[in-house]
Formats: structure tokens, sequence, C-alpha cells
């Protein structure tokens, strides 16, 4: 039975709280699973999600900033220490090669399991499987950064009414299926398009044109959203979004599920460092996606959070 689902192991950007690990989360797509962004402790967040090192086929890295990289040397050494059987593939931004290269190897380890390593440093498509398209888009921050889709090729939807119309039943079904036409009725003539599902990930940069390309008519977007709206200039300075501009994003191109994430620590008061509880539980973040018109569904994530992809259309 096929699965698609987000598993979130961390929100925190730039340092962990008490309630919120580093970055980390991991793509449930069908028979695969694409880890994003592991920062440090995910290996460990990994174990509490009951996610195995078995579980992954891709690592894909935004950037190079600690909150969303340090994890690499644990969770890779993991992969060697399970013996997972098969090969298992790295994008990064091909301008951060000497720190994978650094985090691949930062401590001594037998190496037992192929890690292909294939960097970005072009928008466009990076690798086509079964099931989907992995591309990468680049986004605004003060380090190279990208950001990851996944396309689900578009397929067809069978129509009873219409094959019942035509007298197509039977094994001549799946005939018109595999040839395109039968007997001059077309496959178009007893079907309709059945969009592929979408997915982004998108974490720190500013609003630039990646930001939209990678959300557009996604079915699932996974977006930073490290500021309240109150701190705007924070997050132009640091290269980052607010609530309401990620929620704007999420509108404007059609997201059915949104997910916002990687939270600043200056929305805690758990640790004497407080702006408020409201915003650490979310429910700030969230009013404040709503206020900028997003009406779809919305999850502000926290750790451990699993978040089903929205059925078909």
């Amino acid at each position: 039975m096929s699965v698609r689902e987000l598993v979130v192991l961390g929100t925190a950007s730039q340092v962990p709280t008490r309630h919120r690990n580093h970055n980390g989360y991991l793509l449930r797509w069908d028979g695969e699973g694409i880890l994003f962004d592991p920062g440090e402790g995910t290996q460990r967040q990994m174990l509490r999600a009951g996610v195995a090192a078995h579980d992954l086929n891709r690592i894909c890295v935004t950037h190079f900033h600690g909150d969303h990289s340090l994890g690499l040397a644990g969770v890779i050494q993991r992969i060697n220490l399970d013996r997972v059987p098969h090969e298992i593939t790295a994008h990064y931004p091909r301008s951060g090669q000497r720190f994978f290269d650094r985090l691949r190897y930062a401590t001594a380890y037998r190496e037992t399991v192929g890690i292909t390593e294939a960097p970005v440093d072009a928008d466009g498509p990076l690798a086509r499987a079964g099931g989907y398209t992995l591309q990468a888009r680049k986004l605004s921050h003060p380090v190279e950064s990208y950001g990851y889709r996944i396309v689900e090729p578009d397929g067809r939807r069978m129509l009873p009414e219409r094959l019942a119309a035509h007298g197509i039943k039977g094994p001549d079904v799946g005939r018109i299926q595999r040839e395109g036409a039968l007997g001059g009725v077309s496959l178009e003539d007893v079907s309709e398009v059945r969009r592929g599902q979408r997915f982004a990930f998108v974490m720190d940069t500013r609003l630039c044109d990646g930001v939209y390309a990678l959300a557009e008519g996604c079915d699932m977007l996974v977006i930073e959203s490290t500021f309240l709206d109150d701190d705007e200039e924070l997050a132009v300075e640091h290269g980052h979004l607010t609530a309401g501009q990620a929620a704007r994003v999420a509108r404007d191109a059609g997201v059915r599920h949104l997910v916002l994430t990687h939270f600043s620590q200056r929305y805690t008061d758990r640790g004497g460092t407080s702006r408020s509880s409201e915003a650490e539980s979310g429910g700030e973040f969230e009013r404040q996606a709503r206020a900028a018109g997003y009406e779809g569904e919305l999850s502000v994530a926290h750790d451990l959070l699993r978040v089903p992809v929205p059925k078909r259309r």
C-alpha cells in the first residue's frame, strides 16, 4: 500500500529550544524516503519518530547553515552502520561541496554503503525516479540555497459511465489503457486527466521567483516562517520569511496543504528569552497565516508531527 506523508523531525531555526529540535523532515513517497535538511540531532529524532536508516533513499540539503546540515555526519554514519542495502543519493548546493565533504568524513568509520553525490548548481530537474521528478530552484539567502519540488506525472482516470456508453468492459478496459484506442474509441473519449501530485520544500529565503515557482499548484508546501509579521524587517535582513508572507505565497499558488515551520527561538517564553507563549504554541503563526487570506489546510509544525499528503483531486 502506497504511503505519502511528511514526518517532521525538527522545527527550530538557528538554535534548538527545549521543545524544538533542529530541522529535519522525512517525506515518505510510496516506497521511497527523502530526508530534507538534517540538522543536529536528526539521528535521535528519527529514532523517536520510528524512522530507520533503511527508509532513506535520498538526502536533500537546501544550504549549508548548521541548523540544516550538521546532522549529516551522524545520519551518513548510521546509514553505514546499519548497512543499508541500497544506494542513497545526496543533493546539495555544489558551492558547498567542501562542507559536504567535511560532514561526510567528519570522523573515522567503515564505509559500507554507496552515497551518490549529486550536487545542484542550477534550476531544473535533478532526478527522475519511478513515480516522480525531483526539481530544484534557487532561493534568496546569504549563502547559496535551493528549494526542492517533487512532481508526479499526470495520469488518467477511467470514467465508468463513458466506458459503458461505448460498450467497453472487462479486459478491454486494460487494452484501451495500454493501446490508447479501441475500435474507433480513443482513451480520451472514456477518461480524464488525473493530475499528478506536487510537493515543495522551501527553507531559508526571502521572497523571490524561486519561492513562487516551487509552490505553484502544490498539494503540500513545507515552508519556513521564521518570523511573525511584526518582524518583517528582520526577516528581509536575514533572508527569511514571515508567517504572513509564506501564507500569501500559498494562497496565490493554490496550495492545498500549507505546513509552516523553522521558527525563531525569540518566540518562546520557556527559557527566559521570551516573546510569547502563544507564538511558541503556534497560535499566532496560524492566526497571521489565516489573516493573510490562506484558506486551505494548515499545519503549524511541531516536532514528531506526521502530516499525510492530501489525496489526489
